[in-house]
């Protein structure tokens, strides 16, 4: 369909949520609540037939965010010069929490800056990360969803009907 998986996990005990997170393949693009409903309403026919998911459970369809998680080696490199919060286990030097600057990624290696010491962090060590929350990162995401605008609107003057 055009998006790639970020994660999945189903969560609670009483009232279950199976909540998908899915981003468009094309980085330059940006996800709409259209492209959530489209991706629920295909999860659902396939989850109708399998089964797969004993009992009640509702299915919650979004994007990542802003301030995504990162799951992916890719994540890393797309999200590069960047604040995350990382948990890793064993520890690395000491500490299994950073909030740190993605400096570069090296193989399967992420290198972050923190208070100006580097640190290598082998990928399979991350437990849970996720973007922070900041000006640079809020400008990256209006001039993503800009690029995207502005794409769409070619693309719109370019067809003869005007676009759909």
């Amino acid at each position: 369909m055009g998006f790639e998986l970020v994660q999945v996990r189903l969560l609670g005990q009483v009232r279950r949520t199976l909540q998908v997170m899915a981003e468009p393949a094309d980085p330059d693009r940006v996800m709409d609540v259209e492209d959530c409903a489209d991706i629920s309403r295909a999860i659902s026919a396939i989850l109708d037939v399998h089964d797969p998911i004993p009992g009640a459970y509702t299915l919650e369809v979004s994007s990542p965010g802003i301030d995504r998680p990162l799951v992916r080696l890719n994540d890393y490199a797309r999200f590069t010069g960047h604040l995350a919060k990382l948990e890793v286990e064993p520890d690395i030097e000491g500490r299994k929490r950073f909030k740190a600057t993605i400096a570069a990624v090296d193989g399967d290696d992420i290198l972050i800056e923190q208070d100006g010491q580097e640190f290598r962090v082998p990928f399979s060590t991350i437990r849970k990360a996720r973007l922070v929350l900041t000006d640079a990162l809020i400008k990256a995401a209006q001039e993503a969803q800009a690029r995207n605008h502005g794409a769409q609107a070619a693309t719109d003057e370019a067809s003869p009907e005007g676009g759909v």
